[in-house]
């Protein structure tokens, strides 16, 4: 899974992504603007930490997710081709918004988080319009040499999409069926990728609550509630200083604010309920690995998620609740509950599994 990371200057973005992918970068490390900054992060999941603590594998995986981190957005920075291509090849973006009061960080303007969505949203709607504008100019040309079916369902797809980002909605909202999905993949526009809003809230002592109540407070329910939308709140202060605590430190200083695990724990599972995605484990003295796919897999398409081979020769797989194999003990003992189960190819994998493949 790949993310970017976008948002107005002085809002917490790059401090976000560095928290995340625990990134070192020099003071200068933005001055290209069109020089992108990538980094993975590891996934928090206390589940698969049990498991391992059961087992003691010889090597421990995470599921991981890539953030893209670029300079600060605008409607002049998407006209850089080099500045857009890094965002195009994203699977979603995060948008970092300014709720925090800080006089020592400049701000334009009175803080207001919808009205900073607004103005990005738009910048990102008419980068799109641009692209679209363009095809259409080639579709017609194309259409007059010769008509052909394919050339004309393209070209009443993206008159389309020009309607649609005429009336200022983004093409996330927009109806498309699979196949009308497949034709504009290639265009990659940015409008049309799933977003989740990631509010920046200020350092306070009932921090917990205010972290719950900031959607409702800065009134992002209904942008938050849109098609291929969320939304989720963090404190980039605070964040950055459990980035430097030991575990048992953490789980202290966090519960001094009213909290039971940090905002990016938060805000990575709620990236993975936008994008329709789920985590399922496999697990054994060697290794114990989480492994990220699409909601609603099948077991049999979920086994060439590990290894194409797997898929192939697929015959079965036992499944098992995590939380039932720790009370257990083992797997044998959970084969003699009979909570170790035996699923064929069309099981739909959950999202509390863990899964052993037979080939």
């Amino acid at each position: 899974m790949k993310t970017g990371i976008i948002g107005l200057p002085q809002v917490g973005k790059t401090s976000l992504f560095k928290i995340l992918t625990k990134a070192k970068l020099e003071a200068g490390a933005y001055s290209n603007p069109r020089e992108a900054h990538i980094g993975v992060a590891k996934v928090p999941d206390e589940r698969l930490d049990k498991l391992a603590a059961l087992y003691n594998p010889k090597k421990l995986v995470h599921a991981s997710v890539e953030y893209v981190d670029v300079a600060a957005i605008g409607a002049e920075a998407l006209k850089e081709t080099a500045f857009t291509a890094s965002l195009r090849e994203v699977d979603a973006l995060a948008h970092v918004i300014r709720a925090f009061d800080d006089p020592a960080i400049p701000h334009v303007g009175a803080i207001d988080p919808l009205r900073d969505i607004r103005n990005v949203d738009f910048d990102l709607m008419v980068s799109d319009l641009g692209q679209v504008e363009k095809r259409l100019e080639r579709l017609e040309k194309d259409l007059k040499k010769q008509k052909t079916a394919e050339i004309e369902k393209e070209f009443d797809l993206i008159k389309r999409a020009k309607a649609h980002l005429e009336t200022e909605k983004p093409l996330r909202e927009m109806e498309m069926t699979a196949e009308d999905k497949k034709r504009v993949r290639g265009f990659m526009f940015l409008s049309e990728k799933p977003i989740l809003y990631v509010l920046n809230v200020s350092e306070a002592t009932d921090l917990g609550k205010d972290l719950e109540t900031a959607v409702g407070k800065y009134k992002l329910q209904e942008v938050a509630g849109r098609p291929n939308a969320g939304a989720t709140a963090i404190c980039g202060k605070v964040e950055a200083e459990l980035g430097e605590m030991p575990d048992e430190d953490a789980a202290e200083f966090l519960s001094s604010y009213g909290l039971t695990e940090s905002g990016l724990v938060r805000l990575i599972r709620t990236t993975y309920a936008l994008l329709g995605l789920v985590s399922f484990f496999t697990i054994g003295e060697d290794e114990c690995r989480a492994w990220t796919i699409p909601i609603n897999t099948r077991a049999v398409e979920a086994a060439g998620a590990i290894h194409s081979d797997l898929e192939k020769h697929f015959i079965r797989a036992e499944t098992i609740r995590w939380d039932q194999l720790l009370e257990a003990g083992s797997e044998a003992n959970a084969r003699a509950k009979g909570t170790l189960r035996r699923e064929g190819k069309a099981y739909i994998v959950q999202d509390i599994g863990v899964r052993q493949i037979r080939h």
